[in-house]
């Protein structure tokens, strides 16, 4: 029997695979129609408060949502890496152009300046992974730092994947935590 880090590994190179094999057309038109079936949904509608991601290359693209979410009067935070204690804080942020900056992991976050809002007060978190399943379950990039955000989190929890990242099932552990939706350029999933 395949232990479940080793099965998480496996998985994580097999759905890569399948992303990689995307054109770039392809991720951007699957892209937009996640984008407008979110901006449809009651969660997105009625949320104060969004915790956004910055998409790596290849990922499901819903950047353009976030100035639409300041137009509408919504906080947008990001998640900021505070390497001293390997977790992720939330911060609001005003002008993506001023206010971002690469963090730790190559990845854009709110700078160190930018004030912290509670994660319990966030009413979404759109939350990034390579995999995720029916269930909610989720398979992150194998670092738990997610994981660790999503039990102070309060809000819906909202996994963001293209349809080939669904799979029949993730492998878990204890410490992983299950979504509340998933987000698909075809389907809105609630768990």
């Amino acid at each position: 029997m395949v232990s479940i880090p080793t099965a998480k590994v496996q998985l994580r190179g097999d759905v890569r695979k399948v992303l990689a094999a995307m054109t770039n057309e392809e991720r951007a038109s699957a892209s937009e129609q996640a984008r407008s079936l979110l901006e449809q949904q009651p969660a997105w509608q009625n949320a104060r408060s969004i915790l956004f991601f910055a998409p790596l290359p290849g990922e499901l693209d819903i950047w353009p949502l976030l100035a639409k979410a300041q137009a509408c009067g919504k906080i947008v935070a990001l998640p900021r890496l505070m390497v001293d204690t390997a977790t992720y804080t939330a911060c609001p942020i005003q002008d993506p152009a001023r206010d971002l900056e690469t963090g730790a992991f190559g990845i854009r976050e709110p700078a160190a300046r930018c004030a912290v809002e509670p994660l319990n007060k966030l009413d979404l978190i759109l939350v990034p992974g390579v995999a995720f399943d029916l269930t909610g379950r989720r398979l992150g990039r194998g670092k738990g730092f997610y994981d660790q955000l999503l039990t102070a989190v309060r809000g819906k929890t909202c996994g963001i994947a293209f349809d080939q990242q669904i799979v029949r099932e993730v492998p878990v552990e204890p410490h992983d935590k299950v979504l509340n939706c998933i987000l698909t350029p075809t389907r809105w999933i609630e768990l």
